[in-house]
C-alpha cells in the first residue's frame, strides 16, 4: 500500500489525499507583464524530477506541500504552506 505523510495527522494511506497540482510560486499581479501572467497561468513543467505539488488530506481538510521526485515517486519532505523553512 502506498504512504504519505500529512504534516498533520501523520503517515496515512494515498486512498486519503488527492494531487492538487504543481506549486510554482506567483508573479505579482501588478507588477507581471501579459507574457509573465500568461505562462504561469498556462505553461507547466511535465519533465519528471523534483517538484513541489499541492496535496489534500480528506479527512482532516489540510493542504499542504510535498517536494517529491516523479520519476522515482520518493517523497522528500511535507509540509503546511508557509513553514518550508521549518525543521
Amino acid at each position: 500500500m502506498k504512504l504519505l505523510h500529512c504534516p498533520m495527522n501523520g503517515t496515512r494511506p494515498i486512498s486519503e489525499f488527492v494531487f492538487g497540482g504543481e506549486f510554482r510560486d506567483m508573479p505579482d499581479p501588478e507588477a507581471s507583464t501579459d507574457k509573465e501572467w500568461a505562462a504561469y497561468v498556462h505553461n507547466r513543467n511535465g519533465a519528471p524530477g523534483l517538484k513541489k505539488e499541492w496535496w489534500y488530506h480528506g479527512p482532516s481538510g489540510t493542504w499542504f506541500i510535498a517536494e517529491r521526485n516523479t520519476l522515482t515517486e520518493e517523497v522528500l519532505r511535507t509540509y503546511l504552506f508557509g513553514q518550508e523553512t521549518a525543521a
